[in-house]
Formats: structure tokens, sequence, C-alpha cells
């Protein structure tokens, strides 16, 4: 097959897909906006675009996201022609459409079969909107303009010949008739790399080695945010530290905003928590790392004793499945995409997003008890195994799905 591949920032999702693809003798090329993209990738041509125009000022703010896509799908359709004009007809198009670049690609080819990567389709009730009440939308139109961003959603599904999600939450957020369409393969977690280390150690800051033998508590975001319950974590922490005084707090994750409302004006969410309850703490014994390397993250989880993993009703972090696989006992949030991963008392523990006090709670009895520390993580490890395994279960669903799409 000759198979296009579109995302902003390839290859994103599709990093193991793709090369796998091109082991099979398969042709790929890739769209991205990546300003120094090499003109190759694993085998994968690379066709690099950049915006020349950014949204227009006087737009109306609840069709400016639809605008931007618009832009970045013009882009890619130009970007296009000039691929069809060089004689590459792609059998398959395999897109993450979330920034519009796949909008018009079918104008081009036609007869090209679209799988589109199915993220997320937002709701204005019963997902991430309305469910922290601490973050209320200060304009009563925000409600309107939430509908809109699900414009580029509803102009893909006219065009889209399947689509693929990575859990069965994120499936059902999309509605029908293109639910329907819809597979559910992860990503895959690559479970020999990311697996147990007894032996790990971490330094910090040239000066502190811990080891497995450190009462160690971890909590990963990306951004420092309530969508991943920072807020939440930071609220338990006075008296989590308090009830374990040998306990160290390792914290990853960058203070920008990945998901959500912007912090005030000159303020950073990380800042703001930490502010609230600083006076309470030991900071000696808490740890903002910001951004790691990779391979320093999964060290971190190889020494973590307790991870915590809290979201609002919101895409699966990946994290939290790296935790699974090094089998890490896990805290978690109970709510709705946790429910497929995590089951209480078997896979790690369930608490209510919004009780800091329950948190604390499960945090310091998992502490007091190694064995069940020991069994949660075995379970957990062998769950990410059976279910998300890169090799073994997700990589030969997605290699199936696309070459579904073609036949």
């Amino acid at each position: 097959m000759r198979i296009l591949f579109v995302h902003q920032n390839f290859p994103g999702q599709f990093k193991f897909l793709v090369p796998a693809l091109v082991k099979l003798g398969h042709e790929a090329v890739a769209f991205t906006m990546q300003k120094q993209a090499p003109a190759e990738w694993q085998g994968v041509r690379l066709v690099a675009y950049q915006p020349t125009r950014g949204t227009s000022p006087t737009v109306h703010p609840w069709v400016s996201d639809i605008e931007t896509k618009v832009i970045r799908g013009e882009l890619a359709f130009r970007a296009a022609l000039r691929l069809k004009q060089q004689g590459f007809i792609p059998d398959v198009i395999v897109a993450h459409p979330g920034w519009g670049e796949s909008l018009f690609l079918k104008d081009v080819w036609p007869q090209a079969r679209l799988g589109i990567y199915c993220e997320f389709f937002y709701h204005s009730t019963g997902a991430d909107v309305d469910f922290d009440p601490e973050f209320k939308p200060e304009d009563a139109g925000d409600i309107c303009r939430l509908r809109l961003k699900n414009v580029n959603n509803l102009l893909h599904f006219e065009i889209a010949d399947a689509g693929i999600s990575p859990t069965h939450w994120q499936a059902s957020t999309f509605p029908e008739p293109f639910r329907s369409k819809i597979t559910v393969v992860h990503d895959g977690i690559d479970t020999v790399a990311v697996a147990p280390n007894p032996a790990a150690n971490l330094t910090l800051n040239k000066a502190l080695t811990l080891t497995r033998a450190d009462e160690i508590i971890t909590f990963v975001n990306r951004n420092l945010e309530p969508y991943r319950g920072y807020h939440i974590f930071m609220r338990a922490l006075p008296e989590l530290l308090k009830r374990r005084p040998n306990a160290r707090v390792l914290i990853v994750g960058a203070d920008g905003v990945s998901y959500g409302a912007q912090p005030p004006a000159g303020s950073k969410w990380k800042d703001i928590f930490l502010d609230e309850v600083k006076d309470r703490l030991d900071l000696s014994r808490v740890h903002f790392l910001g951004h790691i390397p990779y391979q320093h993250f999964i060290l971190l989880l190889q020494l973590s004793a307790v991870h915590v993993y809290l979201t609002y009703p919101f895409v699966l972090s990946w994290s939290l499945l790296e935790a699974m696989s090094v089998g890490c006992a896990i805290v978690a949030s109970s709510t709705q995409p946790l429910h497929e991963a995590i089951n209480h008392n078997e896979t790690g523990r369930l608490v209510d997003f919004f009780a800091p006090q329950a948190l604390v709670d499960q945090v310091c009895e998992l502490l007091d008890s190694p064995a069940e520390r020991i069994r949660l993580g075995a379970n957990a490890r062998e769950f990410a195994r059976k279910q998300y395994d890169l090799q073994s279960v997700c990589l030969p669903r997605q290699i199936a799905w696309v070459q579904s799409l073609a036949a």
C-alpha cells in the first residue's frame, strides 16, 4: 500500500505503527508542521509545511477554533496537490484530525480510504467541562464555543471511512452513527522496556540518591493543572507528609497548560496551589522535577512506592499505563477513563476525585503494607501486558485496522 500519515507533530500516536508498516513493505509519506523536520524518518518521507497566517484578530471568538483548523487544512490541501503532481496517490490516509490538516485531503484523493484517530468529542455536560465545580466557566457563552469546537469532528465524520480510538471510554464520547465506525486499539506500551527494576536508583541535584528502599510517592502530569488533579494532590500533601515523616514526593510536570482554562493573568496553576499549602509542607521532601527525559521518567516510576494518578473525565494519560507496566502500586481517581484500567483493589485503588482525605488514607494504607503494594503492582503489570502490550496486542491490531481500511 501507499499510505499517507497526517499528524501536526508527527509521528505522535503513530510512532510505533508507521515503522512497522514500512518494515512490512508499505510506502509511507507523512505530513507534519514541525519547523525543522528531516527529509526522512525511519523510511518515511516527511512533507513539512508552515502556516503563513494566523487567526484573524477580528473573527468571532466562537469560530476562531475552526478558522485555525481551516488555515491548517488549506496548507495540507496545497501540499497534497503538489504531492499528487509528483505522482503520489495514497491508497490509505491515516490522520489525527485534531488540528484540521485532514479536512480537505479527500478532495485531492477521493478514492483514498481515510481513517482518523478519534481522541475526544467535546460535551458540555457529562465529561470534563462541568466536572469540577471549582472552575465554572466565566462566560455562559462558553457552551456555545464548545459546540462549535466539534465542527471539525463533524466535518470529518462525513469523509472518514473509519476511526481508531485508544480507549473504549474515549470512543464512547463520539456520537452515532460514527461511533460504530470506531475500532478501539490503544497506541501500545512497550512492556518489555517499561518494566520493574529492583535495582533502580536516581540522584537528584547531584546530591540526593534515592533507591527502592526509600518511601517515594510519585505524581506525573504533562503540565501541573486542575484537569489532571494537581490541585487535589497538593491539598492532600500536608496531611500525607505529616503522617509519613520519611516520605519524599516526586512531582513531574511543567508549569504551563495542556487542557482547560488558563490561570489568572500573570500566574501559574503550579504556583497557585503550591502557595495554598506551602506553609504546611516540609518542602525539603517535595521535589518538583519539571519535564524530564523519558528514561528518567521510567526510572522514577521504577522507584515509586505509590503512584498517584488523578484526572477529569478526559483522555487517559499514557503515564498511567506506563506506571501499570512498571508494576507500580497505584491510587487513582474513580473517574470514567480509569475504570477500564484500574479495577479497585485488583490493579490499584480508586478514590473519589474530590476527596483529598480519602487519597491520603489510601496512600498511607499502601505504604504500611508492602505485601499489598507488591500484589497490586503485579496485577497492574499483568493487566498492562495482556491489554496494552505493544508487540503482542496493540501493534498487530493497529496494522490489521490499516489493512482493513484498504480492503
